[in-house]
Parts: structure tokens; C-alpha cells; sequence
């Protein structure tokens, strides 16, 4: 038997048994150690606004459209960052006492099958808790640099960084995915990397990881465009990423760009975009907007491109990076049976965390 995270309806969370499945020949058995909350894509399960729960979505014609909800409550097993020891193998795909970074949601045990469910073996030297990010979340962050490079290059891109090394760059929104690609783009070699957001305490943090930081109070458009000039009548950002799920983050960070420059996007809306005016710089700079999601990496490279490599940069990345992100970006670590509270905590907003991280003590329950 094992615990799965289930919102029952909106703001009523709880975790509920689950019968685990028998161990089949190829298969093995994990028992989570650690689980990344993501305060953006889970809540919006929590507070019911998520448009899976309103709208049926036509994976052949790529349509939201009326009819029965595509999830329903209750909702079990949301979350895409586990890490998990493999207590329990049949399969040489996969050693017994392995640390593997999967994406099963949040609950503390479970039985893969490795010709359906995608296990990256994280390496000895990386902290397991920052291998939260190497299944998933770091891929959608290296897909936002990777789509910047194709911008610029097309086809002919062939490291992550090509798309920012020696540009000038702007991260708007400081939240988990916005930190993890400034960090991306300063490794990946970009000439400037500034950090946008309205939350003083999260500029700390991307100052502290090393980004210059601006606050959206004090219009970071017109300061960056006096600052940085290319040509006459040419000032702003190489390249912006958008990394907030606000109308208003959205409209800055076209504000922010030069003319012809791409916005990269990837945010997660839920409201509309009344604040977006498309007939302003949009249109008189002739930018573009380009959104990047882990489903797809740009067209003409899937053949040298896929969420394994994505990965092996994540990896990279924590590497060197690691130290300064459990630090900083890791704020909140408690025991699995709390998540419930959190999760109601963070969606009512009496909790603010960055990175929640649920920990489950395997060595506890005698495995």
C-alpha cells in the first residue's frame, strides 16, 4: 500500500490509500524520497481554475471545446518532479538502490514500467532533492532556451545556449521556472541577464543566484531601453522569457524587447488578456511570440533534441548550480502527510513559498 495526494474538490485536499499494483516481470518499484510542489500548474487544481476541469480538450484537433470536463474531481496524482529509490526491480533497465527523477505525482510509492514511464538515474555527486527538477521541470526551463536558439539559428542550433551567449537577456516573473532559466541563460553565456518581477523577496533571490534584478515598479522597459542600444531606433532586450501566468507580466515583457525581438513563453494563463495590447509595441515593434512547452521542442529539431538531453542539461546545470539553488530557491521542506496543509495553505495565499519540496523518509518505514 502506498499514499496518493487527491483533491477531492476545490480547496479539500487529502491523501487516501492506494493499492499498489503487482511488481510485473521488466518492471520495478520505487518509494519516493522527495516531491517538488509546483505552486503555479497545482493550484490551479486547488482552486478549481484550471481549464482542464471546465472544457473537454481535443488532443487530435489541439481544441479546448464545450462538453464534459477532461479531469474531474476528485484529482489524484497531480505533480511531475519525484524523486524515488528503487527498492524493488525485475528489469536490468534498473538497479535496486538506484535514485531515480520520474514524473508519477505526488504519492509515496510506486511500480514503473520502463517501456511506458520515462526514469532518468540521477548521479551520485547530485543532492537528491534537486533531482526534483531533472525529469520535468528543468526540461520545460532548457525547452524556453532551446526555443531561443532555433529563433536565431533554426536547424543550425546546436548547443542550449546559442540563443543567448553574448545577447542581452530578460527573465520576467521570479518564481521557480524564471529562476531556473535566468540560471540557464547565465550558464548558457548570455552577455546580461536581468530578472523582472514585483516581489522584492524573490529579486533577492535572483540576485543572490546571481541575475541583475529590476522591480516592475519602476518601468524596467524605459531603463533597459536607455541602457541597452544596438542602433538608432533599436533598444531592448535580445530576447525576453516570460515565465509569469499574469496578462500584465505578459504585456512587459513585449514592452521590454527590441523591435523584431522574440518573446519566449512559458507561462501558464488561466484569466484573459485585456492587458495585453496587441496594438501597441506588438505591432509597431513587429515582435514575436513564441510559446515553449515540454511537449514540443521547435520544429526541425526533434531529430538531435528530446527531454533525455534536456535532462542531461539540467543535470549540467545543477552541478554547478546547485549549492546556490538549495539555498535559495528550496524554501520550504516538510514531511509528505503535510501536504494536504500546504497545498490549502498556498492556494488560500496564508502561505508564500517558492520551492515546497514534500519529503518522504523511506529509511523510517523499513523498506
Amino acid at each position: 500500500m502506498g499514499e496518493v495526494l487527491t483533491i477531492e474538490a476545490p480547496g479539500k485536499v487529502s491523501l487516501v490509500e492506494e493499492k499498489l499494483p503487482e511488481l510485473p516481470e521488466g518492471g520495478f518499484r520505487v518509494a519516493t524520497t522527495h516531491s517538488g510542489v509546483s505552486a503555479g500548474t497545482e493550484l490551479t487544481y486547488v482552486k478549481g481554475d484550471n481549464p482542464y476541469l471546465n472544457a473537454t480538450f481535443d488532443r487530435e484537433l489541439g481544441l479546448f471545446v464545450p462538453g464534459t470536463p477532461s479531469i474531474e474531481y476528485p484529482v489524484r496524482g497531480i505533480g511531475y518532479m519525484q524523486v524515488g529509490l528503487v527498492v524493488e526491480t525485475r528489469t536490468a533497465a534498473v538497479r535496486e538502490g538506484a535514485r531515480v527523477a520520474m514524473a508519477y505525482g505526488h504519492r509515496t510509492a510506486y511500480v514503473a514500467d520502463p517501456l511506458t514511464d520515462r526514469f532518468v538515474e540521477l548521479p551520485e555527486d547530485l543532492d537528491p532533492l534537486l533531482g526534483i527538477y531533472v525529469a520535468h521541470m528543468g526540461p520545460i526551463c532548457a525547452n524556453g532556451l532551446l526555443h531561443a536558439a532555433h529563433d536565431l539559428y533554426g536547424p543550425a542550433a546546436r548547443q542550449l545556449g546559442d540563443g543567448v551567449r553574448g545577447r542581452r537577456v530578460v527573465v520576467v516573473g521570479a518564481g521557480v521556472v524564471g529562476l531556473l532559466v535566468a540560471c540557464f541563460a547565465m550558464h548558457g553565456g548570455a552577455a546580461e541577464v536581468v530578472v523582472v518581477d514585483e516581489t522584492p523577496a524573490r529579486l533577492e533571490v535572483a540576485a543572490a543566484l546571481g541575475a541583475d534584478v529590476l522591480s516592475t515598479d519602476d518601468d524596467p522597459a524605459v531603463t533597459l531601453k536607455r541602457r541597452w542600444r544596438h542602433a538608432p531606433q533599436d533598444r531592448g532586450a535580445d530576447v525576453v522569457f516570460q515565465c509569469r501566468g499574469r496578462a500584465r507580466a505578459l504585456a512587459l515583457g513585449l514592452r521590454l524587447l527590441r523591435p523584431q525581438g522574440t518573446l519566449v513563453d512559458l507561462a501558464f494563463y488561466t484569466e484573459g488578456a485585456d492587458e495585453v495590447r496587441l496594438g501597441e509595441e506588438f505591432h509597431h515593434n513587429g515582435l514575436s511570440v513564441r510559446c515553449a512547452q515540454i511537449g514540443r521542442v521547435p520544429r526541425g529539431l526533434a531529430h538531435a533534441w528530446d527531454r533525455e538531453r534536456l535532462s542531461y542539461e539540467t543535470i549540467g546545470l545543477l552541478r554547478e548550480w546547485g549549492p546556490l539553488l538549495r539555498r535559495h530557491l528550496v524554501t520550504d521542506v516538510v514531511g509528505f502527510r503535510d501536504a494536504p496543509q500546504l497545498l490549502g495553505d498556498l492556494a488560500a495565499r496564508r502561505r508564500q513559498s517558492l520551492q515546497a519540496v514534500l519529503r518522504h523518509e523511506v529509511e523510517e518505514e523499513g523498506r
